[in-house]
């Protein structure tokens, strides 16, 4: 996850969907700038995609991993920082979307230290509410991943083993080891 910069150019959800401008999410009518990711948070978003997309295929469940693609939330567009859609959803919408007109099934955000709590969960929140099962919260400075569904929150800690709780089943990372 980000910090973000509101940009003053005005465009609908619905241009926004046919071509999102790189590096934006589109808020409450407002196109919002994704600031850079410092190292740490970006070499985190790398390694988790990489062990996502290693696992999908070692186990042959299929699907695709992506960074920073833009979803339609609730009425918002989002761009996680790591997401993963099921051989259902390419199927359905295709490998080369625009933007995927739902939420990624499963979704990991790498939150910095200047991301706000309120916006960080209402993040979430909007995640779930529009198709995602699954979101990982990666704190690197609080050394913690909060596992989010429908049902659970899990928090893990150091010295403890984070797996996917509905998505791409059977996914497990020391919380060292992704943090590391």
């Amino acid at each position: 996850m980000l910090t973000t910069t509101e940009i003053s150019k005005v465009l609908t959800l619905e241009d926004y969907m046919l071509n999102p401008p790189d590096k934006t999410e589109w808020v409450d009518g407002q196109l919002v700038e994704k600031n850079g990711m410092a190292a740490k948070q970006g070499r985190i978003q790398s390694k988790l995609s990489y062990y996502w997309r290693s696992f999908m295929l070692s186990s042959n469940q299929g699907g695709e991993v992506y960074t920073e693609t833009p979803c339609r939330t609730v009425g918002r567009g989002r761009c996680p920082d790591v997401s993963y859609i099921t051989p259902e959803l390419l199927t359905q919408f295709g490998v080369n979307f625009t933007v995927l007109p739902q939420s990624f099934p499963l979704i990991a955000e790498i939150v910095s230290p200047t991301d706000q709590a309120e916006e960080v969960f209402t993040k979430v929140r909007e995640y779930l509410e529009s198709g995602c099962q699954e979101v990982w919260l990666v704190f690197p400075e609080s050394q913690w991943v909060l596992i989010i569904t429908q049902q659970q929150q899990r928090l893990f800690n150091l010295g403890e083993v984070a797996s996917t709780q509905i998505v791409l089943p059977g996914f497990s990372i020391s919380v060292d080891e992704l943090l590391a």
